[in-house]
């Protein structure tokens, strides 16, 4: 009899890692490989940023602090929700957690029973629905194609909703689309979850800091205060202040819910890192300027990028709002022929065959439950971001003739 949880055979290994992991390896063998999976900026953190953590070692702030942040870091939360978001929380409002992806996951083990649904709208972040199940709740999934821009309607929401609905979880702009949702489309999603109070709103506001083009965004709680008391407003320090390892993410919520999540915490790994706390109060109340010259590099790079890529046959890649990623189509390369003979039959043959052929590691679709499709991170340089599209279109002009037509 296996010591191991059957919890775990419910849930998948993290395909992003994997590739990254996969990747590396090959590099270790001399291949030449351009890594195009990783999900964090390429930026170092900001000296000032780092200067601070430096400051509070030297002033031993080495020390336990309270489980769900400290005063100091709370604070700047919420001068940070009320200048970007016009969102008043008090500290009792606040929680602290090792990443934002542990503030997710402490939410769900805090709020859900066996069978409760959550409605997750795909393609969506590989971890959203392993931690639901982990939680012993059900993911429900909305297909959002590259028809809508890979956005949740109102229509599609409303559908979803059952009376077993506990969360909807929205993640803008997302990982792994980079789409965002503009004020009136997440008007009418608001619209929609004020017919039904018994659904929660989780918000996965990662990337707010990374939208170009002008694009504006918004927030579910932002845009309907009548949602302001069942809605937990997540985000954090990792993508707008490249500090993915530093591991600091933060909410405000309902009391009731931000103290069950700080129980949570405190019988896992209790409070995060005091240095990155320490590190996390400067990033957020200090000088936000150098944002707009990582904002014009990303929407560069994202620019050449879906250029590029629209230029390889069988490949259809649209144009996102803000993070950094793109997310195209590889249908119009299935059923097609590698120049070994093989049958590119799925997203994940598509991406085996990059890697194979060209040296040029992504991550499949299905990864992100929404296939045929393919996510590039574009958090890297221009030259590696030219080379490594530059290979995929000799890789899809490699390919020959559609298996498909023939049978």
């Amino acid at each position: 009899m296996s010591i191991i949880a059957d919890r775990l055979g419910r849930i998948k290994p993290s395909a992003t890692l994997a590739v990254t992991a996969k990747a590396a390896a090959l590099k270790a063998e001399g291949k030449d490989i351009i890594g195009l999976g990783a999900g964090e900026p390429d930026f170092d953190t900001p000296e000032f940023i780092k200067d601070a953590a430096k400051e509070a070692m030297d002033k031993g702030q080495t020390k336990y602090t309270n489980v769900d942040g400290t005063p100091a870091l709370k604070d700047a939360i919420i001068a940070k929700f009320k200048r970007d978001n016009d969102l008043t929380y008090t500290r009792e409002q606040i929680i602290v957690g090792t990443g934002g992806k542990q503030v997710l996951y402490n939410a769900l083990m805090a709020t859900l029973n066996p069978g409760d649904e959550v409605i997750i709208p795909a393609p969506y972040w590989v971890s959203y629905p392993d931690m639901v199940i982990l939680g012993e709740g059900t993911p429900v999934f909305v297909e959002c194609t590259i028809k809508n821009n890979f956005k949740l309607t109102g229509e599609q929401l409303d559908k979803a909703i059952t009376k077993k609905t506990k969360w909807v979880i929205l993640n803008s702009p997302s990982n792994p689309s980079g789409a965002g949702y503009t004020k009136a489309e997440m008007k009418a999603l608001t619209d929609v979850l004020l017919k039904h109070p018994h659904v929660w709103v989780m918000t996965d506001d990662m990337y707010e800091h990374l939208v170009y083009d002008g694009f504006e965004f918004c927030t579910p709680a932002q845009i309907e205060p009548k949602l302001y008391e069942r809605t937990l407003t997540v985000n954090g320090v990792s993508k707008a202040y490249s500090m993915t390892g530093w591991r600091i993410g933060y909410a405000g919520g309902p009391k009731e819910l931000i103290k069950a999540m700080a129980s949570v915490q405190g019988h896992s790994t209790s409070n995060p890192s005091s240095i990155s706390q320490a590190a996390a109060v400067a990033a957020l109340n200090g000088d936000q300027s150098f944002l707009k010259e990582w904002v014009k590099s990303f929407s560069e790079r994202r620019d050449l990028v879906v250029s590029m890529l629209n230029q390889a046959p069988g490949i259809k890649c649209p144009r996102p709002e803000g993070a950094f990623y793109v997310y195209p189509s590889c249908e119009g390369c299935l059923g097609k022929t590698t120049p070994d003979g093989k049958v590119i039959e799925s997203d994940s043959d598509f991406v085996t065959y990059l890697l194979e052929s060209e040296g040029v590691a992504t991550v499949q679709g299905v990864a992100f439950g929404l296939s045929p499709h393919f996510r590039i991170s574009y958090a890297t340089s221009a030259k590696a971001l030219e080379e490594a599209c530059r290979r995929i279109q000799k890789a899809c002009a490699a390919l020959r003739g559609d298996a498909r037509a023939v049978a």
